[in-house]
C-alpha cells in the first residue's frame, strides 16, 4: 500500500535566501514536517518525482552537498552540480536565466550574499541559500530540529554562542529568538554581530562580555571555526585574537547540567574546541549533520512539492 502523502504547505516567499523569508509560522510547520520526514522517510519518497536543482557551489562543501544532493534523490527528484565562481565565465544574470529553463530550484552557496539576491532576481525558480556571507540558514533549521529533538518544547531555552559572530551566529539569532529562547553571545572585539543583525532579533538577546558569563545556565553551547573558507589570510590573528574562547571542558561545566554541545562543522579540534568536547556525551555534532538532510528535505518539500 502506498503511503498517503501529507497536504503540503508551500512557504510564501518564492525563495529561501536568508532565515526570514520563512515567518515563524512557516518555520514552525517546517520543523514539523522535518520531524516527520525523519520518521516515515518512504513516505515522500515521490514526493517530488521528477523535480531537479541545480547546485552552484562556489565554495567546497560536504554536508551541505551531500545531504542536498541525496535529499532531492530521496524525494524521487535529482540534482547537478555545478562548481566554481559564479559570474566569471558568463554574467550571472544570463546563468540564471539558462538554469530555470532547465531545472525546478536553484541551491546556491556563494561567497557574498549579493550572489544568493541577484540568482534570485534573475532566476524564476526557487533560489536556496546554501551558504553566504551574510546567512547559513539550511544551517539553522538543522540545528532548530536538532534543539527540538533534545528537550522538546524550544521555548525558554538559553543557546550560547562563543567566537566569531559570523553567518552561522546570525541564522542562529534570528531562529532562537523566533522560536522562544535566549540567545547569548561572546565575541572578541572586533568580531560582533553587526548591528544590523541585531536589529532584527524578536526576542531575548544577551551579548555577554566573556565567555564564562554567555554560557552560565545555557542548555546549548555553540561555537564555529574561527577562520571561515577565504579568511584563510587573517588565520594567524584570528588565533591570536580568540585566545580564551576555546569551548573546553572547564567552561562547558558552567552551562546547565543537561547542556549540550553543538558545531556546524567542519571542526577545528584543538582551536575553537578541544577533542575531549567534541567526543563528550554532550555532544550532538553528529546529530545536527544528520538533520541537515531531513531539514532540508522538509525545505525543498516546501518550496517546490
Amino acid at each position: 500500500m502506498t503511503a498517503t502523502l501529507p497536504r503540503l504547505q508551500r512557504l510564501a516567499h518564492p525563495d529561501f535566501t536568508r532565515d526570514l523569508d520563512a515567518t515563524t509560522e512557516e518555520l514552525t510547520t517546517l520543523l514539523d514536517l522535518a520531524a516527520d520526514v525523519k520518521r516515515s522517510p518512504e513516505r515522500y519518497r515521490s514526493a517530488l518525482s521528477g523535480k531537479s536543482l541545480a547546485l552552484l557551489f562556489e565554495k567546497p562543501s560536504l554536508r551541505t552537498r551531500v545531504t542536498f544532493e541525496l535529499a532531492i534523490q530521496q524525494l524521487g527528484g535529482f540534482a547537478i552540480l555545478n562548481d566554481g565562481r559564479i559570474g566569471v565565465r558568463e554574467p550571472l544574470k544570463d546563468m540564471a536565466r539558462n538554469l530555470d529553463r532547465w531545472v525546478s530550484g536553484i541551491v546556491a552557496r556563494t561567497y557574498t550574499q549579493q550572489t544568493v539576491d541577484d540568482l534570485a532576481l534573475w532566476a524564476s525558480v526557487p533560489v536556496v541559500n546554501a551558504l553566504s556571507d551574510m546567512w547559513h540558514p539550511c544551517q539553522a533549521l538543522a540545528d532548530m530540529q536538532t534543539i527540538r529533538e533534545h528537550f522538546g518544547d524550544t521555548r525558554g531555552l538559553k543557546l550560547a554562542f562563543i567566537g566569531d559572530g559570523n553567518n552561522v551566529a546570525s541564522s542562529l539569532l534570528l531562529n532562537c529568538t523566533r522560536l522562544g529562547m535566549k540567545f547569548s553571545i561572546a565575541t572578541p572585539a572586533g568580531y560582533e554581530l553587526p548591528g544590523e543583525v541585531l536589529a532584527l532579533a524578536s526576542g531575548d538577546v544577551e551579548v555577554a562580555k566573556d565567555p564564562a558569563g554567555a554560557v552560565e545556565g545555557a542548555q546549548i553551547v555553540y561555537t564555529d571555526v574561527w577562520t571561515s573558507m577565504g579568511e584563510e589570510h587573517e588565520a594567524a590573528q584570528r588565533l591570536a585574537d580568540f585566545a580564551g574562547y576555546q569551548v573546553n571542558d572547564a567552561l562547558t561545566a558552567k552551562a546547565a547540567a543537561d547542556a549540550v554541545f553543538m558545531h556546524c562543522l567542519p571542526a577545528h579540534r584543538g582551536e575553537e574546541v578541544t577533542d575531549s568536547v567534541m567526543e563528550s556525551s554532550r555532544s550532538v555534532v553528529f546529530d545536527e549533520a544528520e538533520n541537515r538532510l531531513h531539514a532540508q528535505k522538509a525545505l525543498l518539500l516546501m518550496l517546490l512539492g
